[in-house]
């Protein structure tokens, strides 16, 4: 059996996509695993590393915000990249014959999706987001069913009969952490409670702008963990050396990406999670059962993060802040209030343990073998 994977090429689409090719593995699944997507080094360090054999097209995305640069690039993608990309697509679904396509949905997708509605190779399709991205709203006229990651009274735009609520495949080895091996690895006093900052795979400008501004304040009563994106990690450094004393350096602990082993060690080490709202993260973060501070990118397509944050927060697992209106007092206040009331904090935690679907990619992965071997 051949499974093609695609999706748009963000973190938010590898992640889930490891995640259901380890389960399929792990139910001793000897298909073939191939994805096929827009180039990206950091999809192409992860998904290798997992024996997935990859093929690179050309993807065409549509830029909302408005200028004379978005609108060239736009027509480029249009009259270019998308046709191209497809041919390319159509060439590599034809040439591998899957007997099945999984898509994560993206710009990225939308292309191998096409390919294999036109040479009859079933999809399945998973939309991580409470609002679906284009390439998944066109594609599911073609599905009769479509897994969603957050419940069917608040995903929006499929149908009801449509959609399987299932959760978003998320790596379950992220659950076994050691919270000595955190210790060790940042060298933690253990003095403070300790806040994670995570800023997505990329970083954070605007989360790491606001850390920044009162770090000296957080600094006195607790202990940060701040991943900054790889690209800000020494910038970062440099501005927080000037900001904060030789003696409270001692409780900040940037790095620039957390890798899996990492991740699953801080997050058991950690009291609080800050977070973007990325579907991913927000799942992540819910199996964890961390409370968490969400502060959705303003700039996400069609508010996704926003609506994503908002769709957590009605358990109130979450904190949702919104940029617009976030100033750094106000963010410190909000930290000292949490820390201040133990008890909301345990409530927060349990809820996000009642909200996690950390069984997700397994059942995708049961419908996958089931498929099979049909």
């Amino acid at each position: 059996m051949k499974i093609l994977f695609t999706g748009g090429g963000t973190a938010g689409h590898i992640f889930p996509i490891i995640a259901v090719v380890r389960e399929l593995r792990k139910m001793g699944s000897d298909a073939e695993f191939f994805y096929a997507g827009p180039k990206d080094e950091f999809g192409e360090i992860i998904l290798s590393q997992e024996g997935l054999k990859i093929k690179w097209i050309l993807a065409g995305k549509i830029r909302r915000y408005l200028n004379w640069k978005s609108v060239l690039e736009n027509l480029v993608d249009v009259l270019f990249k998308t046709p191209l990309g497809f041919i390319q697509a159509f060439f590599h679904v034809f040439t591998l014959a899957p007997d099945l396509i999984f898509s994560k949905g993206g710009y990225g997708s939308l292309g191998t999706m096409l390919a294999g509605q036109i040479l009859q190779v079933p999809i399945i399709l998973h939309e991580s987001d409470v609002v679906p991205g284009l390439a998944n709203r066109f594609m599911s006229k073609f599905t009769n069913q479509v897994f969603v990651a957050f419940p069917v009274t608040q995903t929006e735009y499929f149908s009801e009969e449509k959609m399987i609520a299932v959760g978003n495949p998320m790596r379950i080895e992220l659950l076994n952490g050691d919270a000595e091996k955190a210790k060790d690895y940042f060298d933690l006093t253990g003095e403070k409670p300790i806040i994670l900052v995570l800023g997505g795979s990329q970083g954070a400008q605007a989360v790491n702008d606001l850390l920044l501004a009162i770090l000296p304040q957080l600094l006195i009563d607790f202990e940060i963990i701040h991943q900054t994106g790889s690209k800000n990690i020494e910038q970062l450094k440099a501005e927080a050396k000037v900001v904060i004393s030789e003696e409270l350096a001692r409780y900040y602990h940037p790095v620039g990406f957390l890798k899996e082993v990492e991740l699953r060690d801080t997050f058991k080490v950690c009291d609080l999670v800050i977070s973007r709202a990325g579907s991913g993260s927000i799942f992540e973060i819910a199996a964890s059962q961390k409370p968490s501070i969400l502060i959705p990118l303003a700039s996400s397509a069609q508010d996704h993060q926003l609506k994503n944050a908002y769709a957590y927060a009605q358990t109130k697992a979450a904190v949702v802040m919104e940029e617009a209106n976030l100033t750094p007092r106000f963010f410190h206040e909000k930290i000292k209030y949490l820390f201040a009331n133990p008890d909301e904090m345990a409530k927060m935690s349990q809820r996000a343990k009642e909200f996690s679907r950390p069984d997700s990619a397994k059942i995708i992965a049961q419908y996958i073998i089931k498929y099979s071997v049909k």
